[in-house]
């Protein structure tokens, strides 16, 4: 198994700058907000500012539902929160108008995830049906365990999570990335980040429901 590919609760870029930063977003940390500020500008802001920051909304997944075809997504390379505000209404309107929300033909999950089934059994390895559709069972085969990880981030966007800071490292096929994940009273959303590369995307990934409550914290954080 390929346990290599991805290790969560590993050290990260946020652990450059705070000394726990498990305990700084907790709601019972002194300084929660200043932690938050000083985040959000390392993270987001500065590749925002920088023009390399993508916005990936997330949708699809709903009353419990996980299956991998199911996970829908719209990315958009955004350089202002104006732009945030813009994708934002976008949705906003299909909701209230009751149509289908917007999405890329490419797909997050279930397309890398037939990729890699068909690369392990052109090798000769064996894939039983449990193997094949139980997220779980997906580090059985390369890069398994790396999409188990994205699988286990997107969840936790669509259906919450008590922990309120998790930090991720998992090497993608695009190369290493952190991921860092939050679940907080503001908003719930995670940064996918180049470990060593600032001339690559970080992305901004959020549940659709996510958009105005982020957006609202971005605001008050660079005010």
């Amino acid at each position: 198994m390929t346990f290599s590919e991805a290790k969560e609760h590993a050290p990260g870029h946020l652990h450059r700058i705070f000394a726990d930063p498990y305990s700084a977003f907790d709601n019972l940390a002194i300084e929660r907000q200043l932690h938050l500020r000083v985040a959000l500008q390392a993270l987001v802001c500065e590749p925002l500012a920088n023009g390399h920051l993508t916005l990936r909304v997330i949708h699809g997944w709903e009353n419990g539902g996980f299956e991998p075809a199911d996970l829908a997504h719209g990315d958009y390379r955004i350089a202002s929160l104006d732009d945030l505000a813009r994708v934002s209404a976008e949705y906003q309107q299909a909701i209230d108008r009751d149509v289908a929300l917007p999405r890329d033909e490419a797909s997050l999950l279930a397309a890398p995830l037939a990729d890699a089934i068909a690369a392990a059994e052109a090798r000769g390895q064996a894939l039983d049906e449990g193997t094949r559709t139980i997220p779980a069972r997906w580090p059985a085969f390369d890069h398994g365990l790396t999409l188990y990880t994205f699988f286990k981030v997107y969840h936790r966007l669509t259906y919450g999570e008590d922990d309120s800071y998790r930090s991720i490292l998992c090497q993608t096929p695009e190369g290493p990335r952190e991921i860092h994940e939050f679940h907080l009273e503001e908003g719930e959303f995670a940064v996918i980040r180049p470990t060593d590369d600032a001339s690559v995307d970080s992305v901004l990934a959020l549940h659709v429901s996510q958009l105005e409550p982020v957006r609202m914290l971005l605001e008050a954080c660079r005010a």
